[in-house]
């Protein structure tokens, strides 16, 4: 039952528990009493039996002497007994002797008829031990026995003497405990439960009111509080709730702040962060990290991490990348902070991946990756960089050191031999300074250092001029160029003319060098839109060999070359030419594309706005 469940049920059960044991040995010990200091019932009646048949045996001898009387009379009232006298014919007469009762009662109160007539035989009837059948009203409260009595002459029964008394047995007693005590009984339960019902509200609804309280808190809501309607111990307790309630909000307030500062730190972070469990899967990320796990494991990836399926299905989103299982299961076994570098497709990814502890047990693992492309790009270009400088500079520098060498020992006969080996020096001590001044542009414009001299550049005329600069020396190698201008006048109102010029010379030396002969290269010039404002369009069109479509991704490097096999003359490439070109439109804030196809010719399109940049 959902009352036994209450602390008030509780209490009203102990407290009914005490009544019933306290009023059990009460009555156990009240009960004993009662048997050992009064008299049994039939003890009564004996003792009534005898007086009453002394005082029948003495009554009519001496019924006329006063003193005889007097002493019957005291002795009958210290014994709080009276008498009744009825005549042989039912007809109740005065006793000689003064009633010791106000109320006065008649025999057949007492006994009836049939119990009389037993009387008149001779017989001494008790009105507790009479016949069978209906008994005379007062026979439970009073005791009575009933004796015969003589006339004077002492020769026939005149009537019966009634001698009665107040029941003052044990059993009557007893009878009035038990009635006593479950009346005491009934109404200690009454007030028990009065008082439980009393302290329902007093106890049971305080208690309530904290267990809404915290079941609220226990549901975010931390600002909750219990009233205080009372000073005792439910007060101090609802105190002490609304105490902890307040710093148990502060400390909620201080956590989520600390929460909200952590996950803005690792919002803002660009390294992704990934934190899993001991069985891999995800539990918090950063968008880096999100878009990290997301993207890897919609990869199948085969065993060398190469390639993917597409017609197998994705993995589950949740669980550690491929790239990273290895690395997480060592941490997981070994318990410590490990790093590694992954190369994932086309990009590197710096690994640092540590175990969260819990009581001195590896709960999870915490990754924080960052994506190493570029810095790896970065160091293969230096690499390459400095191994390109060795190998653009070892050829003019051994020819150098060679035909310097032929001169001293006089190997050349004669002045021609002596000529020709000096102009081989001077061409590679030319190409070397063209590589050197080409590097140290290019190390000027990758760190922003290169200075423009901006000015109004008109294009058609800037353009003619050019076309002018390289038509002889197309020309002696049997190709036409052309130039295409518009009628209408283009006009860069910001422009560093020398450094285009750098530009279009770079690309038409490597047309003319590039292209065979009887072959056509086209320079034009049109009005376009670059990002929603006007620009000028300038084209390099050859009819040259072509690049190959795996090249051209690489073209505007350093030192990359796609002729692979061409030959380093003195007329050669540095193989920075075209890393010049990107720098320095890039620099004017346009940009240049390329068109190939092997066999078919090259197309270089560059797009200068024509605003102030």
């Amino acid at each position: 039952m959902f009352i036994l469940k209450s602390v008030v049920g509780k209490l009203w059960i102990t407290i009914i528990g005490l009544v019933v044991v306290v009023l059990l040995t009460l009555s156990l010990f009240l009960f004993r009493y009662i048997e050992t200091s009064f008299p049994k019932s039939k003890d009564q009646a004996e003792t009534l039996t005898r007086l009453a048949v002394k005082v029948a045996n003495e009554i009519s001898l001496h019924k006329e002497e006063r003193r005889y009387l007097q002493v019957v009379n005291e002795l009958l009232s210290a014994q709080g007994a009276s008498i009744l006298m009825v005549t042989a014919n039912f007809e109740q007469i005065d006793p000689p002797f003064a009633q010791t009762q106000d109320k006065t009662f008649r025999y057949t109160d007492f006994f009836t008829k049939a119990d009389l007539q037993k009387a008149f035989a001779g017989q001494s009837v008790d009105n507790r031990n009479t016949s069978s059948g209906p008994r005379a009203p007062l026979s439970n409260q009073y005791t009575a026995v009933a004796v015969p009595y003589m006339n004077e002459s002492q020769t026939q029964t005149a009537g019966a003497l009634i001698l009665y008394q107040l029941t003052q047995s044990a059993e009557e007693t007893q009878a009035y405990v038990k009635k006593l005590f479950v009346v005491v009984g009934v109404a200690g339960f009454l007030m028990t439960t009065f008082f439980a019902f009393f302290l329902l509200t007093r106890i049971t609804q305080p208690l309530l009111q904290l267990k809404k309280a915290a079941d609220l808190i226990s549901k975010g809501e931390y600002d909750t509080r219990v009233p205080i309607t009372s000073s005792d111990e439910l007060g101090e307790l609802g105190k002490t709730f609304n105490h902890m309630g307040q710093k148990l909000s502060d400390t909620i307030k201080a956590l989520s702040h600390e929460k909200e500062h952590l996950a803005s730190v690792l919002r803002s972070m660009g390294d992704a962060v990934i934190t899993f469990d001991a069985d891999g899967k995800v539990i918090l990320t950063n968008p880096p990290g999100d878009k990290v796990v997301r993207d890897w494991n919609e990869i199948h990836w085969t065993d060398d991490w190469s390639g993917q399926d597409e017609r197998q299905l994705p993995r589950k989103p949740e669980t550690v990348p491929e790239p990273l299982q290895p690395l997480f299961q060592g941490v997981i076994s070994e318990a410590k902070e490990m790093t590694a570098k992954l190369h994932v497709q086309s990009e590197v990814w710096s690994v640092v991946m540590a175990p969260l502890y819990s009581h001195e047990i590896v709960r999870g693992v915490v990754a924080v990756m960052r994506d190493v492309t570029e810095e790896f790009r970065l160091d293969k270009l230096r690499k390459d960089f400095v191994a390109n400088v060795s190998h653009e500079l070892r050829t003019p520098l051994s020819m150098l050191q060679g035909y310097s060498e032929a001169l001293i020992d006089d190997i050349a006969a004669t002045p021609e031999e002596r000529k020709d080996l000096a102009q081989v020096i001077h061409d590679e001590s030319l190409r070397m300074g063209r590589l050197v001044k080409d590097l140290l542009d290019l190390a000027k414009m990758e760190t922003g250092n290169m200075e423009l001299n901006l000015r109004e550049l008109e294009v058609n005329t800037f353009l003619k001029r050019i076309h002018r600069k390289f038509a002889g020396l197309s020309k002696e190698h049997g190709i036409t160029m052309t130039c295409i201008l518009p009628e209408e006048e283009l006009v860069l109102f910001q422009a560093d003319e020398d450094r285009v010029e750098q530009v279009l010379t770079n690309l038409l030396d490597n047309a003319i060098r590039h292209t065979p002969s009887q072959s056509l290269i086209q320079l034009s010039a049109a009005r376009t839109r670059y990002k929603g404002e006007d620009a000028v369009l300038i084209e390099v069109a050859d009819q040259g060999y072509g690049i190959p479509a795996e090249d051209l991704p690489y073209i505007f490097e350093r030192f990359y070359k796609a002729d692979k096999a061409r030959t380093r003359g003195a007329t050669g490439g540095t193989g920075l030419g075209l890393s010049i070109v990107k720098n320095i439109i890039e620099a004017h804030e346009g940009t240049v594309h390329v068109k190939s196809q092997p066999g078919q010719g090259t197309t270089f399109s560059i797009t200068l706005p024509c605003k102030a940049v």
